[in-house]
């Protein structure tokens, strides 16, 4: 019976992790490239129950512990494994904008902060008062050669994530590509830095759309040109996030939180009643 309190305390606890986890992804449903969080639990080990005789001891030849019945196993409880972000594709909405880039399969675009390089599926950025690409906070994009410079309605995007801009505003200091040209009238100024990691489920969430690596992710390697996703300009990529799946699971929730919650009230009444017959038969 006492077991019976941390076994219904270990599901409650498990729950707990899901409830957080479902609540923030409805929360950032309508955030444009949020990656939803999932949750995975493990069972303890679980008992193997024999049965014993009247004295509790049990009678067997030496060597045969297989000779006790078997009634059955018994759960010991569940514990929080790993809470993982789910990459999968989001859907693709389009917004007209030149400054909406949205990536059409794996890679992340690469931004400079203050903290240093970090990652994100956000595509909304925005023109920069001195001319830079930049997030909605104010963190430049980067291109494969450092923070793209371009002019409003003046650049356009490739599918490879090449930057092109009109040769006659293009300035002496930038990097200019006529090689790669496929416009009569304009030049490549640079590459967006479309970065893959080894293990991306282990990203580090840094609030705001931004990823971090880790020892356990790998270190960000550029993608090679026939390996990149497809970059789509004027469209931005919505959230992974299926709100009516993530009530489902709040439902869902609800109602194992109450079970391991009445599975506590049972040991604990049974407990009383143990402790009560007990004195009165003392």
């Amino acid at each position: 019976m006492i077991r019976g309190y941390f076994t219904g305390a270990s599901g409650m606890r498990a729950q707990q992790w899901r409830l957080d986890a479902a609540s923030n992804n409805l929360a950032n449903a309508d955030v444009t490239g949020y990656k939803k969080d999932v949750t995975i639990h493990k069972a303890f080990p679980e008992l193997l129950l024999r049965r014993a005789n009247d004295d509790g001891l049990y009678r067997h030849p030496f060597g045969s512990g297989d000779e006790a019945p078997v009634i059955g196993k018994l759960g010991m409880g569940v514990e929080f494994n790993e809470l993982f972000t789910d990459f999968q594709q989001g859907a693709m909405k389009e917004t007209g904008s030149d400054f909406d880039i949205a990536l059409d399969g794996k890679g992340f675009l690469a931004v400079m902060t203050p903290q240093g390089e970090r990652y994100t599926r956000d595509g909304s950025f925005v023109l920069g008062k001195e001319g830079f690409l930049e997030t909605k906070e104010g963190y430049p994009v980067l291109g494969e050669n450092g923070p793209i410079k371009v002019k409003a309605n003046n650049f356009q995007v490739d599918k490879q994530g090449g930057v092109w801009i009109n040769a006659e505003y293009a300035d002496a200091d930038q990097l200019v590509d006529r090689e790669r040209n496929t416009w009569d009238d304009t030049v490549l100024l640079d590459s967006l830095k479309i970065i893959d990691f080894e293990l991306d489920r282990y990203l580090e969430k840094q609030g705001i759309n931004l990823y971090r690596s880790n020892d356990i992710s790998g270190e960000a390697q550029i993608m090679d040109a026939n390996r990149r996703p497809r970059v789509v300009q004027g469209f931005i990529e919505a959230s992974n996030v299926d709100p009516v799946l993530e009530m489902v699971h709040l439902i869902e929730v609800n109602r194992a939180y109450e079970a391991n919650q009445k599975s506590i009230q049972s040991s604990d009444q049974m407990l009383g009643t143990l402790i009560n017959q007990t004195a009165r038969l003392g």
